[in-house]
């Protein structure tokens, strides 16, 4: 297995990233969250945390910001019915201190505002993910994941990188431009952007 990847990011293309570790490119999955971070950093060499999904017609890696992350999507594995795919939607769509919160607060609302999950869905979550979070003690750790980032102006880079980011979470080209058109960019870094547009969907 492969714990985790040290090298220079040569490309990120939500949700793909490709790290060069010595002269080996790696194609890494990650969910927003962690390219929220890299978009912060001023260096290109960087540290992910790595899970390696083995199916029969591929092996996937998918890389994660913090131990956190990486728990809670190995976690959301083990539930009926998710994914790899759904699992780094969820993670895309919400940090682990919201999720718990979902969890905490049985809240169905909110994590069926996540592309792919639907009422069912949501509910299994609530009743599966409960035990196993407080095994875990991520409830414990609302208060530990704060990451911040510095406004910056919506050029046309971010705006493509959320259009881009947004279809990889499941929505078409069309339902990105859509959901983007209704947000005030001004000023706004990538991440609100992406959180902005996210809080435009009609359930």
């Amino acid at each position: 297995m492969i714990g985790f990847l040290r090298g220079t990011l040569v490309s990120k293309q939500p949700p793909l990233l490709v790290l060069d570790v010595h002269g080996v490119g790696y194609e890494v999955e990650a969910p927003m969250s962690t390219f929220y971070l890299l978009e912060s950093q001023s260096t290109d060499e960087v540290k992910l945390l790595t899970h390696m999904h083995v199916r029969e017609d591929a092996m996937l890696l998918y890389g994660f910001a913090t131990e956190e992350e990486r728990l809670l999507f190995r976690l959301l594995l083990k539930v009926n019915g998710v994914g790899a795919k759904m699992a780094l939607a969820i993670l895309s769509s919400m940090s682990v201190v919201e999720f718990c919160g979902c969890v905490t607060q049985d809240d169905v609302v909110g994590l069926t505002r996540i592309p792919g999950v639907g009422k069912k869905t949501a509910e299994r979550l609530l009743i599966e993910m409960r035990d196993k979070l407080k095994d875990q003690a991520l409830l414990q750790t609302q208060t530990t994941q704060t990451q911040s980032e510095a406004a910056k102006p919506a050029s046309v880079d971010v705006v493509s990188s959320a259009v881009a980011a947004l279809i990889g979470l499941g929505y078409s080209l069309q339902q990105a431009e859509s959901l983007l058109a209704k947000v005030d960019t001004t000023g706004l870094s990538l991440e609100e952007v992406i959180k902005q547009a996210l809080r435009q969907v009609k359930l």
